[in-house]
């Protein structure tokens, strides 16, 4: 069957609790033991494991009067990880169908002047060292935030995330006959593609602010073409400024990096 999908009052994508049952053929008769389960059960989100939150994973919806079942609102996330987990024959189908809507609702996202000229600031802003490592830790401590205090989960997140791995990352590197001993993802980073950290930065800066990881990496690609179409370097700024660092507007960054400083 095909699952409509519809648009909530943010403009995001979503499904319902209805159709994601029926097309699941779970059975009539399991519908409300199932949709309580599902809305308190723990998931694997992109933003870490967690329950789902009303108002930003679903919502109720409203029935019309006399109808006895409630039906909700779901976001194309949560519907996807509710299937992959229900033991339906048909799951791996509408996981695929519900990715490909995430996917298409993530690359479909229209980019304003504003937020492109604040992508740009940002970009130039993550040439330096210190901008990017203080976007990491401030999606970590989200993360962690999240995730029951703990960062047990972290690199392997990470890696979905990024779409590689430190592991990917040393073989690469030996690929091209460079010792990856010792060094950290950054830092091989820095020797395989200086605009991927740039890239990485902006993934980790939007991520701290709870966007959804398909807007990160989204808006993260777009940063890394512009650090490379305007052939940004990568610098370490905090042993001494750096004279050929980009001038940037702090002014974009203080709502999740406070510290940060322009160029010296």
């Amino acid at each position: 069957m095909d699952i409509a999908v519809y648009t909530s009052k943010k403009g995001t994508k979503v499904v319902t609790a209805m159709d994601i049952h029926q097309a699941l053929d779970l059975g009539a008769h399991h519908y409300g033991v199932n949709v309580r389960r599902w809305l308190k059960d723990v998931f694997q989100f992109n933003d870490g494991i967690r329950r789902p939150i009303v108002n930003k994973d679903y919502a109720p919806r409203k029935q019309k009067e006399g109808q006895l079942l409630e039906d909700y609102f779901l976001s194309l996330e949560l519907a996807k990880l509710i299937v992959l987990q229900s033991r339906s024959k048909f799951k791996m189908k509408y996981a695929r169908i519900l990715s490909e809507m995430e996917s298409a609702e993530g690359n479909n996202a229209p980019i304003s002047k504003a937020e492109m000229q604040d992508l740009l600031e940002l970009a130039k802003a993550m040439s330096l060292q210190s901008n990017q490592e203080k976007a990491e830790r401030q999606h970590l401590e989200l993360y962690t935030s999240r995730n029951g205090n703990s960062t047990g989960n972290w690199w392997p997140f990470r890696a979905n995330l990024l779409n590689y791995s430190a592991e990917d990352l040393r073989m690469k590197m030996e690929a091209k006959g460079l010792n990856p001993k010792n060094k950290t993802q950054r830092q091989m980073l820095q020797l395989l593609d200086p605009a991927e950290t740039i890239r990485v930065g902006v993934i980790d800066y939007y991520m701290a602010q709870g966007k959804t990881a398909v807007f990160a990496r989204n808006l993260g690609d777009v940063a890394k073409l512009l650090a490379e179409k305007l052939q940004l370097g990568v610098f370490e700024d905090r042993l001494a400024g750096n004279m050929f660092a980009p001038e940037f507007n702090a002014a974009v960054l203080r709502p999740v990096l406070p510290m940060v400083r322009e160029r010296a």
